[in-house]
């Protein structure tokens, strides 16, 4: 079976979400046996043909304002046109283009990720075109993957389905033993001696509401904020007024073992999120045992369930803080197990790894669907069979 996966800017990851989850996907399938190839930007210095196993084609990225990644996903799938059993698109901003791959006879797999015209960044133009690009993913690929239940319920709310979906998660590691503590140094801080939040600075991450309820609240521990915070726009710049001497705002950090360390030894962990469905960096944080503060919405609940605290506003966090700062030890150590049992058992990458190779198996025809017995594949793969596994004929 060959597979590959586009829309990254390339393994190993560095980046963001996607590259990660394609890293960590490709890693567990082509151990089990699957031919997998990753699309890499091209950067014109280090650019490997092969990762760990993982095939990589590297594709230039022409610089070209806000087209350059629409761009960069059309020259990957007309390059990826006729080389593979399927295709795999991360994110829908080049949704039409889906089509080329097909008339070479390539099914096309579309993860649709978030609500990516909600984000409070895009002026109305923008907001238009991805809410179109929102609409064609939901029939131009042969098969969307939604990474939330809460996400396939919002494009079923909102258009007509031609083609089937399957919800499968991202995953995320299980923090077992404690990382090093000494990385904590690099800002000054103790492990359990801060507060923190890990996020791109855009209004729909909620920092803004995040700091003024923190700073609400009285503590001497200090709030960490992970984050780019020196980018030029009116949001960052107001928070960089309103953040105050408690507020540590640290810049993006991208170093996986330091950012594992700042996640592991934080008191609690807020995030804001609220327009994504299963997101990478809340998985992380449960699956290091954190207490988490989270915005209240569908995608969030749907990871946390009954685990963590939820804030609407600002106003309700002071009361969250008190609460998090009252519990006893016994009560934190059983919320850290049941966050990271809560990874283990439904967010496990091998898991979710299999789950994407029974999709293959079948598209392959190595599983016929109509020798599947029950409890073979979960129930939502099943719906998705008896739709149709894409436009092919696979019985």
């Amino acid at each position: 079976m060959r597979l590959a996966i586009l829309g990254t800017r390339g393994i190993p990851a560095r980046y963001g979400g996607f590259e990660t989850f394609a890293e960590e996907l490709a890693l567990r399938l082509v151990a089990r046996g699957t031919e997998v190839t990753v699309y890499c930007e091209a950067n014109g210095t280090d650019q490997p043909g092969e990762y760990r196993g993982i095939r990589l084609v590297h594709i230039p990225a022409t610089a070209c304002g806000p087209l350059t990644t629409v761009l960069f996903d059309l020259r990957c799938l007309w390059h990826a046109r006729n080389s593979y059993d399927v295709v795999y698109m991360l994110g829908y901003g080049a949704a039409p283009f889906c089509l080329i791959p097909q008339l070479w006879g390539t099914d096309v797999w579309l993860n649709v990720d978030g609500i990516e015209w909600a984000r409070g960044k895009w002026n109305g133009a923008a907001k238009l075109y991805f809410k179109t690009m929102e609409w064609l993913s939901t029939w131009v690929p042969d098969r969307i993957i939604a990474d939330a239940d809460g996400i396939r319920a919002h494009l079923e709310s909102r258009h007509r389905l031609s083609s089937p979906c399957s919800v499968i998660p991202y995953g995320a590691p299980v923090a077992d033993t404690p990382p090093d503590a000494s990385l904590l140094r690099k800002w000054n801080l103790e492990p359990g001696g801060y507060y923190l939040a890990v996020a791109r600075i855009e209004p729909e991450n909620h920092i803004r509401e995040i700091i003024e309820g923190y700073r609400a609240h009285e503590t001497n521990i200090p709030l960490v904020v992970a984050g780019n915070h020196m980018v030029t726009t009116d949001y960052a710049r107001n928070l960089r007024t309103l953040a105050g001497p408690r507020v540590r705002l640290v810049g993006g950090v991208y170093d996986r073992d330091e950012l594992r360390a700042l996640r592991y030894h934080a008191s609690a962990y807020f995030h804001g999120h609220s327009v994504g469905g299963t997101n990478p960096s809340l998985l992380e944080a449960l699956g290091c045992g954190n207490l988490v503060i989270a915005h209240d919405n569908i995608f969030n609940r749907e990871v946390v369930g009954d685990i963590g605290f939820y804030f609407s506003s600002s106003t309700a966090i002071p009361a969250l803080l008190k609460a998090v700062e009252s519990l006893s030890p016994v009560e934190t150590a059983a919320l850290a197990s049941k966050a990271q049992t809560r990874i283990r058992e439904a967010y496990d990458w091998s898991a979710i790894a299999e789950r994407y190779l029974d999709l293959l198996q079948i598209h392959c025809g190595q599983i016929k669907v109509n020798a599947l017995l029950p409890g073979t594949i979960p129930a939502e793969k099943k719906a998705g069979i008896s739709a149709g596994l894409g436009r092919r004929n696979l019985t």
